[in-house]
């Protein structure tokens, strides 16, 4: 990111949630009109927090217009939230109350789908590697579609159908040769990956759906990648997939009803990437276009549209509060001092926090960009090059690579890392025996805990011969 920041005490409304505010007395940030003071005293540091409102809200908003886009070009679309990027029992009801179906990747994120009361024929089953358990208790749950990603899993999803004596709609995931502008670990449709099966099969292998009876073909499905800000990489892909429509139309004897486009919208992480990010109206107005475009060019009925959205959805709702622990200045020397943002200061001060990789894995995973302030004060001291770390025991263990705070930024503050709604707590870990942040929600209702945090005993707990101090057995 650029380290031309007029103020580091200012709250980007593009970045950080736009509930986010300074008290205008003390500088203190207030979420939901939460002060952070609040939510660390109650439920201690570090700290995911995800404004409901907010969450709801966009994801009310990216519903409405792909619909609307959808209904304009004569057909309809069904937005489906990929879980996961961040899901709990409290987040599915909400995506669910807001109109949105559910994708899941795992047995377990169904569970969780289930528990929350989603409706089974509203929910989508991913995943490379479905079992074989998995697959029989997505079908008897009665989940509205599965996807299928390799040849293997026609059989097994036909036979999981066939004993339970139904028929289960399913897509099929080809990769399109669409390599999404992003980071390679983030691209998901060049061909040389785990996901998926090559466009060119996609004929054969919609030929052995169609042979059992309990299968139901709708349509195929293809991912790009994630944090994408433009759509020709969409617009190739769905121009790619729809040019075989006319064969497996032929193949079917009908028409193919679906057209599964993925998500992976991007968010603006910082102040540096929020020019850059389109609106959602315009995203769903240039999809729904190049969808009828292709559908006139290949003449073919312009399909149902299908969207998985995840992070674009609560990926702005969410931050994550820290805890100062230790500042040490060190000077920039060699090919460091040459990076173009880094350009003006001669050293760069280590802020230390009581988090890191544990908690946000992104960085490290993928070299991810986060923006970071104080949020107990403002200050008006000069702005000096900050580089967030973790107290991990590893060189990567980075939050944030480089921003502007103020220069007195010292132990016992709390920082503000915003934009981590998505993909921080699907991710978290107990490197080095950390216990995993609890989530907490703020709305204009108050806060009230979703996801309770671990302790050091949860942790101890999981070892086999492990008993709290006064529970072990006489010694015989």
């Amino acid at each position: 990111m650029t380290t031309e920041v007029s103020d580091p005490n200012e709250i980007d409304q593009r970045v950080f949630p736009p509930t986010a505010r300074r008290d205008p007395r003390t500088g203190e940030l207030l979420l939901g009109a939460v002060r952070t003071s609040a939510l660390i005293a109650q439920y201690g540091s570090p700290l995911y927090v995800l404004d409901e409102d907010v969450a709801r809200s966009r994801a009310r908003r990216i519903r409405a217009a792909l619909e609307a886009e959808a209904e304009r070009i004569g057909t309809t679309a069904t937005v489906y939230y990929a879980g996961k990027a961040l899901l709990c029992v409290d987040v599915a009801r909400w995506m669910a109350e807001e109109g949105l179906a559910i994708d899941v990747a795992s047995g377990g994120e169904l569970a969780v789908a289930l528990a929350a009361g989603v409706e089974p024929s509203r929910i989508g089953f991913h995943g490379n590697n479905k079992s074989e358990q998995e697959i029989g208790r997505a079908i008897a749950a009665g989940v509205g579609t599965i996807v299928i990603d390799s040849e293997i899993e026609t059989e097994r999803i036909a036979a999981a159908a066939k004993a339970a004596g139904v028929t289960q709609r399913v897509r099929l995931r080809v990769n399109s040769g669409v390599h999404a502008s992003t980071h390679d670990y983030l691209a998901t449709a060049h061909e040389d990956q785990k996901f998926g099966q090559p466009l060119r099969d996609a004929p054969r292998l919609v030929a052995a759906i169609l042979a059992h009876d309990g299968l139901e073909f709708v349509g195929l499905h293809c991912h790009i990648g994630s944090q994408i800000f433009g759509t020709d990489g969409f617009r190739e892909s769905a121009r790619r997939l729809m040019r075989v429509y006319p064969e497996l139309a032929r193949l079917a004897g009908r028409s193919i009803p679906e057209l599964n486009l993925g998500g992976g919208f991007g968010i603006a992480y910082t102040s540096a990437q929020a020019e850059d990010v389109p609106t959602i109206a315009t995203v769903a107005r240039e999809l729904a276009d190049m969808v009828a475009d292709c559908a006139r060019e290949f003449g073919v009925p312009v399909p149902h549209l299908a969207f998985e959205p995840g992070r674009v959805v609560v990926g702005p709702a969410g931050v994550t509060l820290y805890t100062v622990g230790t500042t040490k200045p060190v000077p920039l020397a060699g090919s460091d001092a040459a990076a173009p943002a880094d350009l003006g200061y001669g050293e760069r001060l280590y802020v230390s926090v009581d988090g890191g990789m544990s908690d946000n894995a992104r960085p490290a995973l993928y070299g991810a960009d986060y923006q970071v302030r104080i949020a107990n004060r403002t200050s008006d001291a000069a702005a000096a090059l900050v580089r967030v770390v973790g107290k991990h025991c590893e060189s990567g263990d980075v939050v944030v690579q480089r921003d502007l705070l103020p220069e007195d930024v010292r132990p016992g503050d709390t920082l503000v890392v915003a934009a981590t709604g998505a993909y921080c707590w699907s991710l978290a870990s107990n490197y080095n025996y950390l216990p995993r942040p609890p989530v907490v929600a703020v709305s204009g209702r108050g806060v009230r805990l979703i996801v309770h945090g671990e302790t050091e005993d949860d942790l101890l707990a999981k070892s086999a011969s492990w008993r709290p101090r006064g529970d072990d057995p006489p010694t015989p």
